[in-house]
């Protein structure tokens, strides 16, 4: 699963990185990055398009969002909502597959953090930050949508990170992964294309880096640099 990430990147950094994307729409963020311990319910600037027609939208374009999907048609949302969805079968899901197909959006990150089970049990586990190789931030993938909340009439922007089985590297401390997309498959991606489904695939171990933290990034209030700090593992 993915269930925290991190964003060391101030907000204009993040932006330089995605240049091909429109920013004016985010603008409003940039008291709230950089953010070393990003949980989920926060919101964050992700890249969606104008494939279904949003007025606000055309082209690649910044927006902000709330992590947790919530579907349109959904008259109460769940408890919580689904930060993570499977790409296996993400394409038939009641809950997904209407996002999938329409709503695709790049989730740009600096890194992200995964837990260990040390002894197989649930009771001692070993957190640890991934990252690229390179030290850039990198683009996960997602699906959105916008929920109108019945009580204040409010439209509101959400989303979901979508896993898939974990590389050589990530299985060493975890089953699953976030689905890391390519550059050269970010406008295929954002494209009214409705199912490529051959892009949810384990990233590149190669590419990728990880390293042991400390366990204080459990709770999303340590939210300072100092928790990518790389420590002994927990043995």
């Amino acid at each position: 699963m993915c269930g925290r990430v991190y964003i060391k990147s101030n907000l204009d950094e993040l932006l330089r990185g995605f240049s091909f994307a429109e920013r004016s729409a985010v603008m409003g963020m940039a008291n709230q990055l950089p953010r070393y311990n990003g949980a989920p319910s926060l919101t964050y600037p992700i890249i969606i398009t104008d494939v279904i027609r949003d007025p606000d939208v055309f082209g690649p374009t910044f927006v902000s969002a709330r992590w947790g999907l919530i579907p349109r048609w959904m008259k109460t949302p769940g408890r919580p909502p689904p930060v993570n969805a499977r790409c296996e079968g993400i394409s038939t899901i009641g809950l997904f597959k209407h996002a999938y197909r329409y709503r695709r959006c790049l989730i740009p990150i600096d890194g992200f953090f995964e837990w260990k089970d040390i002894h197989g049990t649930g009771k001692l586990k070993q957190p640890y930050a991934i990252a690229m190789n390179s030290g850039e931030p990198f683009a996960l993938a997602g699906i959105w949508d916008t929920w109108r909340d019945p009580k204040t009439d409010e439209d509101i922007r959400t989303f979901s990170v979508i896993t898939c089985p974990a590389n050589e590297m990530m299985a060493k401390i975890h089953d699953r992964m976030p689905v890391i997309l390519a550059r050269e498959d970010y406008d295929r991606w954002l494209s009214s294309e409705t199912d490529p489904s051959d892009l949810m695939k384990p990233y590149p171990a190669e590419l990728m880096t990880m390293w042991p933290i400390d366990r204080k990034v459990g709770s999303p209030k340590n939210d300072t640099a100092d928790v990518l700090d790389p420590i002994d593992p927990v043995t």
